[in-house]
């Protein structure tokens, strides 16, 4: 199986590590079976550094997001927008459906809207409105149009609002490297916030197979 007749799945984060961490347990899951990945930064959380100024720590997580998409065997595409900046309007929506258009996801995996992260909101509502232009024929761009057969929210420690989980996936056979691979981000190590990533999400992990009986 070529990969232009693979399935796909696309993770769209708001920055540079989002993705990473709410998605990638489940995207090894499908690198797996076979699937192409690709994960999709709106921006590169270049604000995010209590110390390193913005031109400092955008190289850093541009560096970083590259290497994890090797750990992954994924691609690693960064948007032009500025952590922050994001706007909810129709030139982020079309950028959005030309990079569906391009890589034709089966599946598309992003934010949901219950944040209280602007950037997380509105990636949510630019995902969702880039659908109308990505599937119309009428929209003449480089690639033929395309739309995802289901595009699904993942949990996210800044997105947990009104967030009511129905789709559970047990990941237990890959969670250690998804733990390998989150550590590519300094963020995920410790080293830039005290924030504890990893304790969270291996909590939230441990709890969300209880409830989904594995």
């Amino acid at each position: 199986m070529d990969s232009e007749t693979r399935k796909c799945i696309i993770v769209i984060g708001a920055r540079a590590a989002d993705a990473e961490i709410m998605g990638v347990a489940v995207v090894l899951k499908h690198v797996d079976a076979g699937w192409n990945t690709v994960m999709m930064h709106m921006t590169p959380g270049e604000k995010g550094h209590l110390e390193l100024s913005l031109e400092e720590y955008k190289v850093i997580k541009e560096q970083e997001a590259d290497n994890a998409a090797k750990l992954l065997g994924a691609e690693s595409v960064t948007m032009p927008w500025a952590d922050g900046e994001l706007l909810v309007n129709e030139g982020v929506q079309m950028a959005l459906a030309d990079v569906i258009h391009q890589y034709r996801p089966t599946i598309i995996l992003t934010h949901w809207n219950g944040s209280f992260h602007r950037d997380h909101n509105n990636t949510y509502h630019n995902v969702l409105a880039s659908l109308f232009f990505a599937r119309l024929k009428t929209f003449v761009r480089e690639y033929p149009p395309h739309g995802p057969e289901a595009t699904y929210f993942a949990e996210n420690w800044e997105d947990m609002e009104n967030f009511r989980p129905e789709i559970y996936v047990d990941t237990t056979a890959v969670f250690d490297r998804y733990i390998e691979m989150i550590h590519a981000y300094s963020l995920f190590r410790g080293e830039v916030v005290p924030f504890q990533y990893e304790q969270w999400y291996r909590g939230a992990s441990r709890m969300r197979g209880a409830e989904g009986g594995f």
